[in-house]
């Protein structure tokens, strides 16, 4: 079997059913939500680090 960062897939299943053994069904998704949301901010400030960045080395 193929492992996913280098844990094996029963790892991997007793990971998920502690988060929603810890969460509940019902808030999975939305922490699933804020965490794409906190990481497309992420992104996008890199991006805009990135330009910066590029702006100061033009001048």
């Amino acid at each position: 079997m193929k492992t996913f960062l280098f844990l094996s897939p029963s790892i991997l299943v007793l990971i998920v059913v502690v988060v929603v053994l810890l969460f509940g069904g019902k808030k999975i998704p939305e922490l699933m939500k804020g965490l794409g949301q906190g990481i497309k901010g992420f992104k996008e400030e890199m991006k805009d680090e990135d330009k910066d960045k590029n702006k100061k080395l033009d001048k």
